[in-house]
C-alpha cells in the first residue's frame, strides 16, 4: 500500500466548502470521484484543514491510500483534466506511510480580504466594506490575541472539537491602496474563527468596540458578544506547514 499526499489550489465560490456532503457538492468529493475513476478503486481522501462553504484555498493538502503505482506528472495532469477549472492538482508526492495531512500539520495560515472600493477583478474574492476603518486600531487590538488562547467566543456554537485553544502566531492588518488584507496564522483554527475575528476587528475599526471590549468579548467565552462573521468569499488558505 502507498500514501500520496496532494498539494491543491481552489477557488470556492461554487462550492459548499471542502467537506464531502449529503446533499451538496464539497471539494473533497470531486476530488475522490477522479481519483476512483483514474485508479479504478475506491479512493477516500483526507484533508488537512476542512474549508467552509464559499471559501478559497491558495494551498491546501490532502492524503489517501492506494495500492496502485503510477507516474506522477502524467498521473497529475490527467487528474487536472478531470477536474473543473475552479480546482487545480498543484503536485504529488509519496509519502510515509504514517504521514497525516491534518493530524501532521503544524501551522495554517488564513487571509482576509476587503477591498475598499468596487473592483469587478476582485468580484467573489473580497469582501467590500468602503467605510473607514482604524488599521492603528485594529492591529493594536491584534496583539490583545497573542496573550489568550480559548477562541471559543470567535467559534460556531455547534461544533464537535474538544477544546477551544489554539495558538495564535501571527495577526496582522496590511494595506495596500484600496486592498485591506488580515493575515493570521495558528496550530489550528477552529469553526468560523478567522471570519469571527476579523468581524469583531472591523468593530474596533470603526470605533464601535474599544481594545479592553475586545479583550473582555474573548474572556466571554461567548460567540453572542463577538461581532458578525463577516463573508466567505474573502477568505483565503493560503499556507500550510508540517
Amino acid at each position: 500500500m502507498h500514501r500520496y499526499c496532494i498539494e491543491i489550489s481552489y477557488l470556492g465560490t461554487d462550492f459548499a466548502g471542502w467537506q464531502s456532503q449529503i446533499n451538496a457538492t464539497g471539494v473533497q468529493t470531486l476530488i475522490e470521484k477522479a481519483l476512483t475513476q483514474l485508479l479504478k478503486t475506491p479512493i477516500l481522501i483526507v484533508g488537512s484543514s476542512r474549508t467552509d462553504a464559499g471559501v478559497h484555498a491558495l494551498q491546501q493538502f490532502a492524503h489517501f491510500d492506494t495500492s496502485n503505482t503510477f507516474e506522477i506528472d502524467d498521473f497529475c495532469y490527467r487528474l487536472n483534466q478531470m477536474l473543473p477549472f475552479s480546482i487545480c492538482i498543484k503536485n504529488i508526492v509519496e509519502v510515509k506511510p504514517n504521514f497525516h495531512s491534518r493530524y501532521d500539520a503544524v501551522s495554517r495560515s488564513y487571509e482576509y480580504r476587503i477591498t475598499r472600493k468596487k473592483n469587478p477583478f476582485l468580484l467573489g474574492q473580497a469582501h467590500l466594506f468602503s467605510s473607514y476603518l482604524d488599521i492603528d486600531l485594529m492591529n493594536k487590538a491584534n496583539k490583545i490575541l497573542f496573550q489568550h488562547t480559548d477562541y471559543q467566543a470567535f467559534s460556531k456554537v455547534h461544533t464537535d472539537v474538544t477544546s477551544f485553544h489554539c495558538t495564535i502566531m501571527r495577526a496582522e492588518w496590511i494595506s495596500n491602496t484600496d486592498l485591506l488584507v488580515f493575515h493570521i496564522k495558528a496550530n489550528r483554527f477552529l469553526r468560523g474563527m478567522v471570519r469571527a475575528i476579523v468581524g469583531t476587528l472591523i468593530q474596533v475599526g470603526l470605533k464601535k468596540l474599544s481594545i479592553e471590549g475586545f479583550e473582555q468579548i474573548i474572556l466571554s467565552k461567548d460567540r453572542k458578544n463577538a461581532g458578525a462573521a463577516v463573508p466567505a468569499k474573502g477568505l483565503f488558505l493560503t499556507e500550510v506547514n508540517y
